[in-house]
């Protein structure tokens, strides 16, 4: 293969490009590869010759027309997307801009489906839906005979999925559900389509956007069903040769939100998602737009940057090399971009000048891709790249050209068996042996005894307001961290370390190692789903997925009997709740000294009283330090027992006893209550939902208002974001206790209206409870959102049935 390789160990320079050297390697490549199909490759050899041919109007003459006698170049139309960039809103996801949602004004009408012929230039309309409507996210049939793409009519529409014939006759719409966004289809082999929509709405961890998962309909657009189910965004699907699908997925789970953007695959039935490539890679922020190259296991893809535009440099990597890292990374464009992998951060790829975005693979030398066609500016026009370092341009128009791909057949993935029953039952994980894989160092071989499942459920609602903490939670849901947790149950790892197990489908879900105390040995900082009768497993836990793994001496002990069920966690499987589990326990054992007002709470208060955003305990155990959690931690993944309950100086002292205070004993329960809070990333929120919607946070029973005058009559900063050494400031169970009345003296117009402010906080608590209280009440606007919500999910468990039972139904068949 002709790739130009850079290893991450060297920093790469820009090589010359379009030179007689890169064209003449491009010749002899496509004569090697096209034999007869190429048949005037020595004639431009002998004209490249020539003095004449070197360079200047010359050369590019001979350039542009040796370059486009390729079979994969000029022998068919070129087709593409003829539309404005979009709007940039937020995250390299943000493009659909749905009707009701937040960023819904910045859609950007005119955009049709075209052709244009690299030899002659000559440009043709396949459909023009008019000057308030837009074209994206063309896939072609593997016979050449279809074409599916995503378009919205204008600003009242949302993207719905339709079929043409290349000629633009015999247009239909296949989906038409209202109030929801239908983009990036793709043919799979058995004549299906995959695409991203938001029909199980949910929301931005670190925002407010409106998200999107992978679904799957027949080639009519009947059966829709879902087929991813992370907490973010899914996306870009892409048909591998084996079958598989090959997408784009944003989640995250006790980590950073930048950098979680990476490639994932699945078959195309939904079962078996599986790591790709860049999940534990810090920069690029993003991962999109991957293509297998044809006749190799490479990759061409984008890398972008978390807040930008979906574009950025064009890249090929080599995922057997390794599944994260510069060292698999083979090329990219510019090539100084390789530079930045794992060093620039979540948007250190938004200084790459120029920017690609839509690559399409023609071989394993030469790619077609949209490229801004001056440097720094937004139009983008269809470039020809080649790994010898030849790049012209195909075509550009007003005001941009998206999504270039030969317009003609290609050859057929392989089919894949269904592998999912639609039942809506449970799925099977197994682990062949948790000690194998990566950053298990340290971990003795009888060490871990149990395995815990948790579910990270999906964010269905947001507020206006927002809590600073490792990005943006509107609302508040942790000190650092975005996700609510669920623990769904803990399962035996059996003397060889395999562990087998049922897990509910249709639930976002992550592992963790727990020991014989039942505390965190290594956690799953991302998540994975089971369908209804699929069967998963694993080598290990982080195993080298590059390497071979080591012979086993037969049947795992696991799977010699059958899987394990889950019971959930002291009496359940519910939403973690730090005021229902945590608190009570602090009030029985401690609060009579670490409280308000007294010596011990003066160096740590674990009173339970309810302030701005939290409570009392909740922050001072974190902004002490007296938590050692990973938060909204960085990409890579973490050594065994390197935080949680392990490392942290809260559970060392309940372990101990606390003998400094006549040697507090918690019961056996209790103290694993706290570990496994700890090792849960210590959350507090047990739902996104909210009583106080525009007020800060979402969870503050004040007024904005209210809040300035307290803070100008107290001169006390409130706390609204983490932060090391910050103290609560307020209690709205006892507000004379409130330590932001300390500087103000007792009896005073000042302290009279101060403390009226904060009991009117807690009346308003008392008669519309927050969700960390019983009686919560979601606002009126998350109400709809979660009627809308069950309203899609009753839609999907329709289709389901219909699947079983071998009917058709259709997005029509639910209007209402």
């Amino acid at each position: 293969m002709a790739l130009v390789l850079a290893p991450a160990s060297v920093i790469a320079e820009e090589e010359p490009a379009n030179t007689p050297g890169t064209l003449r390697a491009a010749i002899v490549d496509m004569q090697a590869r096209y034999g007869e199909r190429y048949p005037k490759a020595e004639v431009f050899l002998e004209r490249l010759e020539r003095p004449e041919n070197q360079s200047g109007a010359g050369f590019e003459t001979l350039q542009r027309e040796a370059l486009v006698a390729s079979p994969a170049v000029g022998g068919q139309p070129i087709l593409f997307a003829g539309r404005a960039q979009y709007h940039f809103e937020h995250h390299n996801t943000e493009t659909m801009f749905q009707t009701g949602e937040i960023a819904a004004g910045y859609y950007r009408p005119g955009g049709a489906l075209k052709s244009f012929d690299a030899v002659t230039g000559d440009v043709r309309v396949v459909f023009d839906p008019g000057s308030q409507g837009c074209v994206r996210d063309p896939d072609i049939r593997p016979d050449g005979r279809r074409i599916v793409f995503s378009m919205r009519r204008n600003k009242n529409d949302n993207y719905h999925i339709y079929e043409i014939a290349p000629d633009g006759s015999k247009l239909r719409q296949l989906t038409t559900a209202p109030g929801v966004f239908d983009i990036d289809p793709a043919y799979l082999p058995g004549g299906g389509i995959v695409f991203t929509s938001s029909r199980e709405p949910k929301y931005c961890g670190c925002n407010r956007h409106i998200m999107g998962n992978l679904f799957g309909m027949e080639a009519d657009g009947a059966n829709i069903h879902q087929l991813g189910k992370s907490t973010l965004f899914e996306g870009h699907s892409a048909v591998m040769p084996d079958g598989r699908v090959l997408y784009d997925r944003w989640e995250y789970v006790d980590r950073n939100f930048g950098d979680a953007q990476g490639l994932w695959t699945m078959n195309p039935d939904g079962t078996n998602h599986a790591v790709f490539w860049g999940n534990h890679t810090s920069s690029p922020g993003g991962v999109i737009d991957a293509r297998i190259i044809p006749g190799s296991g490479l990759c061409a893809c984008i890398f972008t940057s978390c807040h930008d535009h979906p574009w950025g440099a064009l890249a090929i990597i080599d995922r057997n090399r390794a599944v994260d890292g510069p060292s698999s990374v083979l090329r990219t464009w510019p090539q100084k971009a390789i530079n930045l992998v794992d060093r620039a951060g979540i948007d250190g790829f938004k200084r790459i000048n120029p920017k690609y975005e839509d690559p399409w693979p023609l071989s394993e030398t030469s790619f077609l891709v949209s490229r801004q066609v001056t440097p720094g500016n937004e139009p983008m026009g269809i470039f020809l790249v080649d790994t010898f370092g030849n790049e012209i341009l195909l075509h550009a128009e007003t005001p941009g050209c998206f999504d270039p791909m030969p317009l003609g057949p290609r050859r057929t993935a392989a089919s894949r068996p269904v592998a999912r029953n639609y039942e809506n039952g449970p799925g099977t994980f197994y682990v062949t042996d948790v000690r194998i894989g990566t950053h298990m160092e340290g971990v003795g071989k009888d060490e871990v005894r149990f395995l815990r499942v948790v579910e990270s459920p999906e964010k269905r609602a947001w507020t206006k307001s927002a809590w600073g903490g490792q990005g943006q939670q509107a609302p508040a849901m942790n000190w650092h961290n975005f996700e609510n947790k669920r623990i769904l149950g803990t399962v035996p790892v059996e003397k060889d370390g395999s562990a087998y197990f049922e897990v509910p489908s249709d639930r976002f879900v992550f592992f963790q190692l727990l020991d014989k105390d039942g505390m965190m040995v290594q956690s799953m900082r991302s998540g994975t789903i089971i369908q209804s009768g699929e069967q998963q497993g694993c080598t290990g836990c982080h195993e080298n997925r590059t390497e071979s793994v080591p012979l086993s001496g037969g049947m795992p002990l696991a799977m010699r009997r059958q899987p394990s069920t889950l019971a959930g966690w002291h009496g359940g499987q519910r939403l973690f709740s730090y005021q229902r589990e945590i608190q009570p326990i602090f009030d029985r054992h401690c609060v009579s000294c670490h409280d308000f007002g007294k010596a011990a709470g003066k160096v740590l208060n674990l009173a339970g009283d309810r302030t701005i955003v939290f409570n009392a305990s909740y922050i001072d155990l974190w902004s002490l330090g007296y938590l050692s959690c990973i938060g909204g931690g960085p990409a890579q993944i973490q050594p065994a027992r390197s935080w949680g309950s392990h490392r942290s100086k809260l559970a060392a002292v309940l372990r101990e006893g606390h003998p400094d205070h006549g040697g507090v004993k918690l019961s056996g329960k209790e103290l694993e209550s706290i570990l496994t809070w700890i090792d849960l990333n210590a959350p507090y929120y047990p739902t996104y939902e909210s009583a106080y919607d525009g007020n800060t946070a979402g969870r503050s029973p004040l007024t904005v208002q209210e809040e300035r005058e307290l803070s100008g009559l107290t001169k006390t900063k409130f706390v609204v974001n983490h932060g090391p050494n910050q103290r609560a400031q307020v209690s709205f169970a006892r507000p004379e206790l409130s330590p932001c009345l300390g500087g103000l003296r007792k009896g005073s117009a000042d302290y009279q209206k101060a403390l009226a402010i904060i009991v009117n906080g807690a009346k308003r608590l008392e008669k519309t409870p927050r969700c960390d209280m019983d009686g919560f009440m979601p606002a009126e606007t998350d109400g709809k959102r979660l009627e809308k919500y069950a309203r899609r999910q009753e839609i999907e468990a329709a289709n389901r049935r219909a699947i079983r039972d071998r009917r058709k139904v259709y997005d029509r068949d639910f209007c209402r």
